[in-house]
């Protein structure tokens, strides 16, 4: 464990280690999934987790996370918000170790799943019916859940779970499975054209015997902040 200054405690300084973790969600099946890997090493050995690790000295927390992501599931270039500090003094049984939590929105088809260094497998879970998860991994998968549901009313982070094309109908899914709530059709359609950031495209999409349907692209950058434009979207 590689050990990090912290603040002076009666003249002395305190050994922590900072650590970071990844809870990468996407939509599979209609429902909403939370990537995981199995341990091979101590604690928790042969246990789930969340894709992270220790921080290396000399790297920043930002670099630690891309690198332990790309290491242990082959999965890079991802869009990664910084989530929370979780720092119980009990949380590892290791020692002192303060994790930074990070999550991300993903099309997982965008991306092959390979397990590689300290782990034996990686695999999707829905975030309803998760494996008793290492560490206090379960807390953190839940304060991300929360968060993306109270963002998703005032920014378009949802968009990021879709394919460069996509129908609205697409689209309202992927919101309903993140809020866990069906959304009127007509209310929901009417809102989103209305924002200015979807761009309809000469293509259609062919659902069997149904209408063929439009496929729109997204405009703006990966995220927008509603909020800023004086917009809020409540579905």
């Amino acid at each position: 464990m590689t050990p990090t200054a912290s603040a002076p405690t009666n003249g002395r300084v305190a050994r922590h280690a900072i650590a970071v973790d990844v809870v990468l969600l996407t939509i599979q099946e209609g429902q909403l999934k939370v990537l995981l890997v199995k341990r091979q090493q101590r604690p928790y050995r042969g246990a789930w987790a969340l894709p992270g690790g220790l921080v290396s000295e000399g790297e920043s927390v930002d670099d630690a996370v891309l690198r332990e992501l790309q290491e242990e599931t082959s999965i890079g270039n991802v869009y990664l918000e910084q989530l929370y500090t979780f720092g119980e003094p009990d949380r590892d049984p290791r020692g002192r170790v303060i994790t930074v939590a990070y999550y991300a929105l993903v099309n997982s088809q965008q991306f092959q799943l390979k397990a590689h260094q300290r782990v034996s497998e990686a695999a999707w879970f829905a975030v309803k019916k998760l494996p008793p998860l290492a560490f206090d991994h379960e807390r953190i998968v839940a304060y991300a859940l929360e968060r993306l549901r109270n963002k998703i009313n005032y920014t378009t982070v949802g968009f990021q779970l879709l394919p460069r094309e996509f129908t609205l109908t697409e689209l309202q899914r992927s919101y309903e499975v993140i809020l866990g709530q069906r959304l009127d059709k007509r209310n929901f359609r009417r809102k989103m054209l209305q924002l200015g950031i979807l761009k309809e495209t000469a293509q259609f999409k062919t659902h069997g015997r149904q209408r063929p349907a439009r496929l729109y692209t997204f405009t703006a950058p990966k995220v927008v902040k509603l909020q800023e434009k004086g917009i809020i979207v409540p579905f």
